[in-house]
């Protein structure tokens, strides 16, 4: 009897016990890396935002201290939408953070700006507690 299985990857002939799909080790990892993808495909674009909001912010913030333009950070691929956490200062303004890089949002004179910080000690203090 001739056995037409066809590998669902590349459409080559599937030789081998009856309930093997692909034809080779190849075809079985490009099939499980595309689920992958896909499957996974909302963390990826999270991780890659993150990763360059924090290229950014580092690359503005060398200081440890300053104030910029939003439009500046935005031109450069900075979305405010992703951060990793945040914290709040004693006036209640709260700072959102990309790892070790922060920033506040500000209207000075009609002009969206952020204020960029670098994460301090003190700020942590119960954050990571197991308590």
């Amino acid at each position: 009897m001739m056995d037409n299985r066809k590998c669902p990857i590349c459409d080559s002939v599937v030789i081998g016990r009856t309930d093997k799909i692909f034809c080779s080790t190849k075809c079985k990892s490009i099939d499980q890396y595309e689920k992958r993808q896909k499957t996974e495909a909302f963390y990826f674009r999270v991780e890659k935002q993150l990763r360059t909001n924090r290229k950014v912010l580092k690359r503005f913030n060398k200081s440890g201290f300053t104030t910029i333009r939003k439009s500046k950070l935005i031109e450069n691929g900075f979305n405010p939408n992703f951060f990793t956490h945040y914290w709040k200062n004693q006036k209640g303004d709260v700072y959102l953070f990309i790892y070790e890089y922060g920033f506040l949002a500000k209207n000075e004179n009609g002009k969206e700006k952020y204020v960029l910080v670098t994460w301090q000690d003190y700020m942590g203090r119960n954050l990571f507690s197991t308590r």
